[in-house]
């Protein structure tokens, strides 16, 4: 009895500090900048023994304890009562393992507060300037993608040594030389419902489709790793995977990084601007992009399954308005935003990230 009452008190107690620092930002910011690093690094050293998704498995053994434990507990003729309660307290302590393993980083400060700049107003020009800018950058870095993609290893470097290179003042972790992502065990699951990749909260683990495109690759690689090292909003992680692969010494992970972030360009432009002008822009992007770009899209819809993908598209929107991105989905076509409000990442983010009006 003494040992149930210590376990529901430090599960009540931890339940009560998550619900504390969702509403307190600054707490959540400490957990992010303090705890969250040494956390995801025990839990990436003991997940990267394994070269498969520990992710996956947990996923698979819980959805069998759910089946099993009422059976198990009923056999011994356990009322109902106390079956409901077991597995309302499984369920409890996933939470907390889910918010304390990584999940407390959707309540700290974004990306504007840490780099000090402001959300900027929609100014049709200065939009048509980065449209203009990006254009000729992702024009000029086009370069046909061999079939294998981009080197691993050297993809590894070059978003590590991007990563390693920030000030501390962004917030993110420092990757460690065992943090590297891992390809889902159900790749055709994944395929089928349209995501590239995810961050896997219990174990500290990033993971990637093996279907992915090699022009995709570098991009997701960087995303999904920013994720790994505190990034929450969809938004953020989209800049940091566009910041790291467009810096890359590799010309293939730099094409990566601006192709990867064209489909938000696309949905903003396309909203943003009357529709003839629309089309004079896109007809600006090179030819070979613009095939490229199709060819993707017809890649994803061929392993795509409306239904299934419909679902998830819809309880991940919940997720995110439920974790405080009030924006849902959409905050991925955010990334735009961030790019406008901070033009470039510096070694000194309080002297040189600075806001428009």
């Amino acid at each position: 009895m003494k040992k149930n009452l210590l376990r529901y008190f430090v599960l009540a107690v931890l339940l009560v500090f998550i619900a504390v620092a969702r509403w307190v930002p600054s707490v959540a910011e400490g957990y992010a900048l303090r705890v969250y690093p040494v956390v995801s690094g025990v839990l990436s050293a003991l997940s990267s023994v394994v070269p498969f998704s520990l992710e996956e498995v947990l996923a698979v053994a819980v959805m069998g304890w759910v089946v099993a434990c009422p059976v198990l507990m009923r056999r011994r003729k356990r009322r109902w009562r106390t079956v409901a309660g077991r597995l309302a307290e499984g369920v409890a302590w996933l939470y907390v393992w889910f918010y304390l393993g990584w999940g407390l980083n959707y309540f700290r400060p974004s990306l504007y507060v840490r780099a000090h700049a402001a959300p900027v107003q929609y100014d049709e020009g200065a939009f048509l300037r980065f449209l203009a800018a990006y254009t000729d950058s992702l024009n000029a870095s086009y370069v046909r993608v061999a079939a294998v993609g981009p080197d691993a290893g050297a993809v590894e470097r070059d978003v590590k040594g991007f990563y390693r290179s920030l000030p501390a003042a962004y917030g993110l972790a420092r990757p460690r030389d065992f943090q590297r992502p891992k390809y889902f065990l159900f790749t055709r699951l994944y395929s089928g419902v349209g995501v590239l990749g995810s961050m896997g909260p219990f174990f500290a683990e990033a993971q990637l489709n093996a279907d992915l495109l090699p022009v995709q690759f570098p991009f997701t690689y960087a995303h999904e790793f920013s994720h790994l090292l505190g990034v929450s909003s969809e938004a953020e992680a989209n800049f940091w995977a566009y910041q790291a692969c467009v810096r890359a010494s590799s010309a293939a992970v730099r094409y990566s990084g601006y192709f990867g972030i064209l489909s938000y360009v696309l949905a903003n432009a396309a909203r943003l601007l009357p529709e003839e002008r629309f089309r004079e822009w896109v007809k600006g992007i090179r030819p070979e992009v613009r095939a490229e770009y199709e060819g993707k899209r017809a890649y994803w819809q061929a392993r795509y399954s409306p239904f299934v993908g419909g679902l998830q598209d819809r309880v991940y929107d919940w997720f995110l308005k439920g974790n405080r991105i009030s924006s849902g989905k959409k905050n991925y076509a955010e990334v735009v935003g961030l790019l406008l409000a901070i033009p470039s990442v510096s070694h000194s983010p309080k002297a040189t990230c600075r806001t428009r009006p």
